[in-house]
Protein backbone atom coordinates (compact mmCIF):
# COMPACT_ATOMS: atom_id res chain seq x y z
CA UNK A 1 0.00 0.00 0.00
CA UNK A 2 1.12 3.28 -0.73
CA UNK A 3 1.07 4.86 3.02
CA UNK A 4 1.92 8.40 3.98
CA UNK A 5 2.67 9.95 7.09
CA UNK A 6 1.52 13.11 8.00
CA UNK A 7 2.59 15.32 11.25
CA UNK A 8 0.07 17.94 12.21
CA UNK A 9 1.87 21.09 14.17
CA UNK A 10 0.32 23.76 15.40
CA UNK A 11 1.49 26.99 16.88
CA UNK A 12 -1.47 28.42 19.34
CA UNK A 13 -1.10 26.02 22.02
CA UNK A 14 -3.19 27.04 24.91
CA UNK A 15 -0.94 24.81 27.50
CA UNK A 16 2.03 25.54 25.70
CA UNK A 17 2.44 27.94 22.98
CA UNK A 18 5.03 27.35 20.45
CA UNK A 19 5.58 23.97 21.86
CA UNK A 20 6.67 22.56 18.49
CA UNK A 21 9.38 24.95 17.93
CA UNK A 22 10.60 24.15 21.76
CA UNK A 23 14.45 22.87 22.09
CA UNK A 24 14.95 19.43 23.73
CA UNK A 25 18.02 17.43 24.37
CA UNK A 26 18.89 14.20 23.11
CA UNK A 27 20.88 11.38 24.62
CA UNK A 28 23.94 12.97 23.01
CA UNK A 29 23.08 16.29 24.64
CA UNK A 30 22.30 17.96 21.15
CA UNK A 31 19.03 20.04 20.80
CA UNK A 32 16.36 19.85 18.11
CA UNK A 33 12.63 21.17 18.28
CA UNK A 34 9.95 19.26 19.28
CA UNK A 35 8.64 19.00 15.49
CA UNK A 36 11.82 17.66 14.12
CA UNK A 37 12.43 15.02 16.87
CA UNK A 38 8.71 14.08 15.67
CA UNK A 39 9.77 14.00 11.92
CA UNK A 40 12.66 11.99 13.10
CA UNK A 41 10.24 9.52 14.86
CA UNK A 42 8.03 8.68 12.15
CA UNK A 43 10.80 8.59 9.59
CA UNK A 44 12.26 5.17 11.26
CA UNK A 45 8.86 3.46 10.51
CA UNK A 46 9.28 1.04 7.90
CA UNK A 47 6.97 0.85 4.48
CA UNK A 48 5.93 4.62 4.11
CA UNK A 49 6.38 6.68 1.09
CA UNK A 50 6.60 10.25 2.53
CA UNK A 51 6.48 11.88 6.08
CA UNK A 52 5.11 15.77 5.90
CA UNK A 53 4.39 18.21 8.16
CA UNK A 54 1.01 19.83 8.27
CA UNK A 55 0.45 23.07 9.51
CA UNK A 56 -0.87 26.44 9.40
CA UNK A 57 1.65 28.49 10.92
CA UNK A 58 5.14 29.68 9.12
CA UNK A 59 7.82 29.35 11.65
CA UNK A 60 6.68 25.99 12.21
CA UNK A 61 7.12 25.23 8.00
CA UNK A 62 10.42 27.84 8.20
CA UNK A 63 11.75 25.37 10.71
CA UNK A 64 10.98 22.28 8.83
CA UNK A 65 11.51 23.63 5.41
CA UNK A 66 15.14 24.25 6.64
CA UNK A 67 15.70 20.93 7.87
CA UNK A 68 14.36 19.51 4.84
CA UNK A 69 11.38 18.16 5.58
CA UNK A 70 8.12 18.12 3.46
CA UNK A 71 5.51 20.53 4.40
CA UNK A 72 1.46 21.04 3.74
CA UNK A 73 0.16 24.28 4.44
CA UNK A 74 -3.58 23.64 5.73
CA UNK A 75 -5.75 26.43 6.85
CA UNK A 76 -5.99 27.91 10.66
CA UNK A 77 -9.60 26.92 10.68
CA UNK A 78 -8.96 22.83 10.93
CA UNK A 79 -10.19 21.97 14.70
CA UNK A 80 -7.94 19.19 15.20
CA UNK A 81 -5.14 16.91 13.55
CA UNK A 82 -7.63 14.78 11.96
CA UNK A 83 -9.71 17.74 10.30
CA UNK A 84 -5.83 19.08 9.52
CA UNK A 85 -5.21 15.24 7.78
CA UNK A 86 -8.15 15.36 5.53
CA UNK A 87 -7.43 19.05 4.14
CA UNK A 88 -3.96 17.58 3.33
CA UNK A 89 -4.87 15.23 1.54
CA UNK A 90 -5.86 16.92 -1.06
CA UNK A 91 -2.38 17.63 -1.93
CA UNK A 92 -1.41 14.05 -1.73
CA UNK A 93 -1.08 11.53 -4.80
CA UNK A 94 -3.64 9.74 -4.15
CA UNK A 95 -2.26 7.64 -1.24
CA UNK A 96 -3.64 4.27 0.16
CA UNK A 97 -3.41 4.98 4.09
CA UNK A 98 -2.34 8.55 5.75
CA UNK A 99 -0.72 8.15 8.96
CA UNK A 100 -1.58 10.87 11.60
CA UNK A 101 1.45 10.95 13.51
CA UNK A 102 1.35 13.35 16.71
CA UNK A 103 3.54 16.15 16.63
CA UNK A 104 4.40 15.44 20.59
CA UNK A 105 4.89 11.81 19.86
CA UNK A 106 8.64 11.97 19.78
CA UNK A 107 9.34 8.53 21.55
CA UNK A 108 6.71 6.11 19.34
CA UNK A 109 8.18 3.45 18.78
CA UNK A 110 8.51 3.22 14.64
CA UNK A 111 6.89 -0.82 15.39
CA UNK A 112 3.55 0.89 16.70
CA UNK A 113 2.86 2.62 13.11
CA UNK A 114 4.25 -0.94 11.50
CA UNK A 115 1.34 -2.68 13.41
CA UNK A 116 -1.22 -0.33 11.94
CA UNK A 117 0.11 -0.47 8.41
CA UNK A 118 -0.28 -4.63 8.90
CA UNK A 119 -3.48 -4.23 9.99
CA UNK A 120 -4.93 -2.17 7.31
CA UNK A 121 -3.51 -4.23 4.99
CA UNK A 122 -4.83 -7.24 6.57
CA UNK A 123 -8.17 -6.53 6.79
CA UNK A 124 -9.70 -4.25 4.14
CA UNK A 125 -12.83 -3.34 5.46
CA UNK A 126 -11.06 -1.75 8.54
CA UNK A 127 -11.16 1.83 7.97
CA UNK A 128 -9.54 3.73 10.73
CA UNK A 129 -7.13 1.95 12.75
CA UNK A 130 -5.14 3.04 16.12
CA UNK A 131 -2.57 1.31 18.38
CA UNK A 132 -2.98 0.60 22.34
CA UNK A 133 -1.07 -1.32 25.16
CA UNK A 134 -1.68 -3.11 28.29
CA UNK A 135 -0.75 -0.55 31.10
CA UNK A 136 1.29 -2.60 34.07
CA UNK A 137 -0.55 -1.97 37.67
CA UNK A 138 1.92 0.41 38.77
CA UNK A 139 1.06 2.71 36.21
CA UNK A 140 -2.40 2.67 36.13
CA UNK A 141 -1.98 3.30 40.45
CA UNK A 142 -0.06 6.35 39.31
CA UNK A 143 -2.63 7.49 36.61
CA UNK A 144 -5.40 6.46 39.60
CA UNK A 145 -2.96 9.59 41.57
CA UNK A 146 -2.97 12.00 38.49
CA UNK A 147 -6.76 11.44 38.53
CA UNK A 148 -6.78 12.15 42.44
CA UNK A 149 -5.14 15.42 42.00
CA UNK A 150 -7.48 16.07 39.44
CA UNK A 151 -4.57 15.92 36.61
CA UNK A 152 -5.61 14.19 33.13
CA UNK A 153 -2.57 11.52 32.51
CA UNK A 154 -3.65 9.60 29.60
CA UNK A 155 -6.39 8.54 27.61
CA UNK A 156 -8.00 4.76 28.10
CA UNK A 157 -9.94 2.52 25.69
CA UNK A 158 -12.49 -0.80 25.69
CA UNK A 159 -12.64 -2.82 23.03
CA UNK A 160 -15.12 -5.46 21.72
CA UNK A 161 -14.90 -8.98 20.94
CA UNK A 162 -13.88 -8.05 17.06
CA UNK A 163 -11.02 -5.95 18.49
CA UNK A 164 -12.83 -2.32 17.61
CA UNK A 165 -13.12 0.56 20.16
CA UNK A 166 -16.37 0.71 22.26
CA UNK A 167 -15.04 4.18 24.12
CA UNK A 168 -12.14 6.01 24.62
CA UNK A 169 -12.12 8.17 27.98
CA UNK A 170 -9.80 10.78 29.37
CA UNK A 171 -10.61 8.66 32.65
CA UNK A 172 -9.67 5.33 33.62
CA UNK A 173 -11.51 2.78 32.42
CA UNK A 174 -12.99 -0.06 32.80
CA UNK A 175 -14.10 0.03 36.17
CA UNK A 176 -11.35 -1.24 38.61
CA UNK A 177 -12.63 -3.87 41.52
CA UNK A 178 -10.74 -3.82 44.90
CA UNK A 179 -7.82 -6.64 43.58
CA UNK A 180 -7.32 -5.73 40.15
CA UNK A 181 -4.24 -4.14 40.40
CA UNK A 182 -2.21 -6.95 42.60
CA UNK A 183 -1.27 -8.43 38.97
CA UNK A 184 1.74 -7.09 37.40
CA UNK A 185 -0.30 -6.16 34.02
CA UNK A 186 -3.60 -4.96 34.53
CA UNK A 187 -7.29 -4.97 32.27
CA UNK A 188 -6.56 -0.94 31.26
CA UNK A 189 -5.57 -0.12 27.41
CA UNK A 190 -3.44 3.19 27.49
CA UNK A 191 -4.50 4.69 23.58
CA UNK A 192 -1.47 5.97 21.89
CA UNK A 193 -2.44 8.75 19.71
CA UNK A 194 -1.49 7.43 16.51
CA UNK A 195 -4.34 6.52 13.10
CA UNK A 196 -4.09 5.04 10.67
CA UNK A 197 -6.90 6.08 8.20
CA UNK A 198 -8.19 5.12 4.63
CA UNK A 199 -8.89 8.46 2.89
CA UNK A 200 -12.74 7.71 2.76
CA UNK A 201 -12.79 7.41 6.25
CA UNK A 202 -11.24 11.12 6.24
CA UNK A 203 -14.08 12.13 4.07
CA UNK A 204 -16.95 10.55 6.63
CA UNK A 205 -15.19 12.17 9.51
CA UNK A 206 -15.19 16.44 8.00
CA UNK A 207 -18.90 15.03 7.07
CA UNK A 208 -19.81 14.60 10.67
CA UNK A 209 -20.67 17.46 13.06
CA UNK A 210 -18.63 17.30 16.56
CA UNK A 211 -20.30 15.53 18.63
CA UNK A 212 -21.39 16.13 22.68
CA UNK A 213 -19.24 13.44 23.44
CA UNK A 214 -16.23 14.44 21.24
CA UNK A 215 -16.61 18.15 23.30
CA UNK A 216 -16.53 16.90 26.84
CA UNK A 217 -13.62 14.44 26.33
CA UNK A 218 -11.79 16.28 24.26
CA UNK A 219 -10.87 13.45 21.86
CA UNK A 220 -11.48 14.19 18.21
CA UNK A 221 -11.34 10.13 17.42
CA UNK A 222 -14.90 9.75 19.11
CA UNK A 223 -16.50 11.42 16.37
CA UNK A 224 -15.71 8.40 14.47
CA UNK A 225 -17.83 6.43 17.25
CA UNK A 226 -20.43 8.90 16.77
CA UNK A 227 -20.57 8.27 13.34
CA UNK A 228 -20.44 4.44 13.36
CA UNK A 229 -17.15 4.06 11.91
CA UNK A 230 -15.21 1.15 13.62
CA UNK A 231 -12.17 2.24 14.81
CA UNK A 232 -9.47 -0.84 15.44
CA UNK A 233 -7.13 -1.15 18.03
CA UNK A 234 -4.32 -2.84 17.74
CA UNK A 235 -2.71 -4.37 20.61
CA UNK A 236 1.34 -3.34 20.83
CA UNK A 237 3.70 -4.35 23.41
CA UNK A 238 4.70 -2.13 26.12
CA UNK A 239 7.84 -0.43 25.75
CA UNK A 240 10.52 -0.44 28.44
CA UNK A 241 10.61 3.14 28.62
CA UNK A 242 8.46 5.55 29.17
CA UNK A 243 6.27 7.13 26.13
CA UNK A 244 6.10 10.73 27.48
CA UNK A 245 4.16 13.65 25.39
CA UNK A 246 5.25 17.56 25.91
CA UNK A 247 2.33 19.11 26.85
CA UNK A 248 3.49 21.63 29.48
CA UNK A 249 6.82 23.10 30.22
CA UNK A 250 7.44 20.92 32.95
CA UNK A 251 7.26 18.14 31.00
CA UNK A 252 10.43 19.19 29.01
CA UNK A 253 12.56 17.89 31.80
CA UNK A 254 11.01 14.14 32.12
CA UNK A 255 10.81 14.23 28.30
CA UNK A 256 14.34 14.48 27.73
CA UNK A 257 15.19 11.50 29.97
CA UNK A 258 12.98 9.38 28.37
CA UNK A 259 15.11 10.25 25.29
CA UNK A 260 18.64 9.28 27.16
CA UNK A 261 16.54 6.08 28.27
CA UNK A 262 15.59 5.63 24.94
CA UNK A 263 18.84 6.30 23.54
CA UNK A 264 17.93 8.45 21.14
CA UNK A 265 20.22 11.59 19.91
Amino acid sequence: MNSVILIPARYASTRYPGKPLVELKGAGGAAKPLILRSVAAAQRVRGVSGVFVVTDDERIAAACSRDGVGVIMTSPECRNGTERCAEALKSLNDPDLVINFQGDALLTPPGFVEALIDRMRDDRDALVATPAMRLRSAEVRALQAEEAAGRVGGTSVVINDQRHALYFSKRLIPHLPTGTLEQDMSPVRLHVGVYAYRPEALDRYVATPVSELETLEGLEQLRFLVAGVPVSVVDVQTPPFALRELNNPEDVEPVEQALIEAGLE
